[in-house]
């Protein structure tokens, strides 16, 4: 998470594509995107490209668990607006993202925030 991090604040698409499987998936809720409807992004490049997209929220974002599994969350002025719970191979590399947004999914998701 720590290098998902670094790699969104400081604008490097490459070391974001190198952290993320070829084939990953990314799933927005509703609430998530600009559009109100639900996001599906594939590939490693797709991803990061979306990644980047969300550049100017990073600076509201700290590593934690979700759901007991490695995250982000972003709580501007301290109220959760989302969570990014990630799913990670063996070998490192982050193989899914769900990011939930919905007021109503983010009331039973399970959230420690970790020192950055």
């Amino acid at each position: 998470m720590d290098a998902f991090l670094a790699a969104s604040r400081g604008g490097d698409f490459e070391a974001l594509v190198a952290l993320l499987d070829s084939d990953v998936i990314l799933r927005a809720d509703r609430a998530a995107g600009p559009t109100r409807v639900p996001i599906v992004l594939r590939g490693a490049r797709n991803v990061a490209k979306g990644a980047s997209m969300a550049a100017e929220r990073v600076r509201f974002t700290r590593p934690a668990l979700v759901n007991g599994s490695p995250g982000l969350v972003m709580a501007p002025g301290g109220r959760l607006f989302l969570v990014l719970a990630f799913t990670i191979a063996d070998d490192g590399r982050v193989t899914e993202i769900d990011i939930i947004a919905d007021e109503d999914r983010l009331g039973q998701v399970e959230v420690a925030v970790l020192d950055a």
